[in-house]
């Protein structure tokens, strides 16, 4: 019995299918069935579908009430397995492995469009280059080749499982969506914004504040425009370089205290406003169309929706529904865990293995009880802080980590020399932009329109789009561990959802990012939710980095509305 098939859509619903061996090659004849999910579900013992994309057959399958327990995304490994052979930027589609398995021209990917409100189409969707199904069999079997070869191919096969359970994920979320109340999202705008007036413009409280500015301006200023809160700076004789609000709370002038309200009322207004909840929610659901591995660190993002910035106040909306419960779960302070697991150090392996906070565990060892200063100097060490007060906390860590820190110098001095630097997993760095390269060009992969990539303790992207070997020295830093954790992650959805799915439960994943994790369930069962979501952390921990004595805990709330859970 084989326990792995391939299968393709045909037109008109149809499907393809062959059995699998182990090493790639087809173990019997190509059959032919006249429903896609009729031949899904007829196969239950199958343990692992192939197919050419995840967001392709999926969509379909779940309408369909077909659910399968993994998956194997040929062109999402295609990514993976280009950028470990340091060939960033070349097409990833399945068409594209063909051509180059068979040195034929290679054809470019689809274009990435935007998402639309309510779409359960994929990035990469509509019209793919078409490919015989024999064809995708033979890039299948190129692929197991590649992975056998890669450096810990074990670690790699991993990546490309996890990555695949990924994309089941995402696209049971889309489908699932995250339970919202426009009633409630209204009443918010209403009391923060105040009430719109007919024929547009700014709302009640906006349009007061914008008023003040102009006031304290002595001229009509539009609060909106930069350029033209920079130019009435200058005419009241204060040069400021942006109207950005660190820069902004420098300043002594009236205007100030109503342009930072202002500036963040407009940033809800823009990016959640009555507009975006129009677009956005749908039948009680938020719906945004999740990307696994979005980023170069292998991070989520959406095309559309912004669900990975959904302010607290915004998060009232978010309701479960009546006697469900949303159990959120928040990664304790992932990235020094992983440092701890990735570098082997025994003594961060040790604090990381501690209940607790783990920077009072690093404070006491090694910063006579500052907590403070133990944090700056895990993170310098991750982020590569080396002015100040962070060069001295980094010479303490050093001396009492000295494992981790030097595995994160080492990542740093591969980025600045130009050579690969690859997750725990074996997810790779692109390569930095050679002179005379635009920033975002050099083959580096571009966010989907409308995406977003987070910042401050989320996303770091300044150093793999820079032409300073230095920056790519701190990015690279920061790559091993960011990268490492999104490696984690994966691992981490893949056992969550094979937990709720075996046990019978009716509790859903609604939502991630990356180290926090949303299941929508009824009441009773939230404790086995948390139960289980704390399981599924330890033993990504363990399949990911094997046995260290590392833990990767988790903050669990149970609550009724998003915003209570912080």
């Amino acid at each position: 019995m084989n326990d792995r098939w391939a299968i393709a859509s045909t037109e008109g619903g149809g499907a393809l299918l062959a059995p699998l061996t182990r090493d790639g090659r087809p173990a019997g004849e190509v059959r032919r069935e006249p429903d896609l999910a009729q031949a899904v579900r007829s196969r239950p013992e199958v343990g692992r579908w192939v197919w050419r994309s995840t967001a392709e057959i999926y969509p379909r399958l779940l309408a369909a009430g077909v659910r399968v327990e993994r998956c194997y995304d040929i062109e999402d490994a295609e990514l993976l397995l280009l950028g470990h052979a340091g060939r960033w930027g070349e097409p990833r589609s399945a068409a594209a492995a063909y051509a180059r398995l068979h040195s034929l021209p290679v054809p470019p990917d689809p274009p990435q469009r935007a998402a639309e409100p309510g779409s359960q189409s994929s990035l990469f969707e509509p019209q793919p280059v078409h490919l015989p199904f024999e064809a995708l069999l033979e890039v299948y079997e190129d692929q197991v080749v590649r992975h056998d070869a890669a450096g810990h191919p074990g670690r790699m096969r991993l990546l490309t499982a996890a990555e695949s359970a990924g994309m089941l994920v995402a696209a049971e979320m889309n489908r699932s969506g995250l339970p919202w109340r426009a009633d409630v999202h209204r009443a918010v705008l209403d009391e923060l914004l105040g009430e719109r007036y007919a024929g547009g413009g700014d709302p009640r409280r906006m349009a007061e504040l914008a008023d003040r500015v102009s006031e304290a301006f002595g001229r009509r200023v539009r609060p909106e425009l930069p350029a033209d809160v920079i130019k009435a700076f200058a005419q009241a004789g204060i040069k400021v370089k942006s109207t950005r609000r660190w820069e902004l709370e420098e300043i002594d002038h009236p205007a100030v205290e109503p342009l930072i309200a202002y500036k963040k009322l407009y940033r809800i207004q823009t990016a959640h406003g009555w507009g975006w909840l129009q677009d956005w929610v749908r039948d009680g659901r938020f719906r945004p169309e999740y990307l696994p591995g979005g980023t170069v660190t292998g991070r989520w993002v959406t095309n559309g929706g912004g669900a990975l910035q959904i302010p607290k106040v915004i998060r009232r909306a978010v309701i479960a529904d009546p006697g469900w419960r949303l159990v959120v779960a928040d990664a304790d302070q992932m990235e020094p865990r992983v440092l701890a697991a990735i570098s082997r150090d025994p003594g961060l392996m040790d604090v990381a293995g501690r209940p607790g906070d783990l920077y009072k565990s690093v404070s006491d060892r090694a910063f006579s009880g500052d907590r403070d200063a133990a944090k700056i100097a895990v993170l310098g060490a991750i982020y590569g802080q080396t002015s100040g007060d962070g060069l001295k906390n980094l010479a303490a860590m050093r001396r009492r980590f000295p494992l981790a820190v030097a595995y994160v110098d080492d990542a740093a001095r591969a980025g600045e020399e130009g050579r690969l630097v690859r997750t725990w997993l074996g997810r790779t760095c692109p390569p930095a932009p050679q002179s005379g390269d635009d920033e975002g060009e050099a083959g580096l992969p571009q966010a989907p329109v409308d995406s977003e990539l987070r910042s401050g303790d989320g996303e770091f992207t300044p150093g793999y789009a820079s032409r300073d070997l230095r920056a790519r020295g701190r990015f690279t830093r920061n790559f091993v561990v960011q990268g490492s954790a999104a490696d984690w992650a994966l691992v981490m959805l893949a056992a969550l959802r094979q937990s709720l799915h075996s046990s019978g439960m009716k509790a859903e994943l609604v939502f991630f990012q990356h180290d926090e994790v949303i299941v929508h369930c009824p009441a009773p069962e939230a404790e086995a939710v948390a139960a289980a979501i704390r399981t599924a952390g330890e033993l990504a921990g363990r399949l990911t980095f094997g046995e260290t004595p590392t833990h990767f805990p988790f903050t669990i709330a149970t609550v009724e509305c998003y915003a209570d859970a912080k």
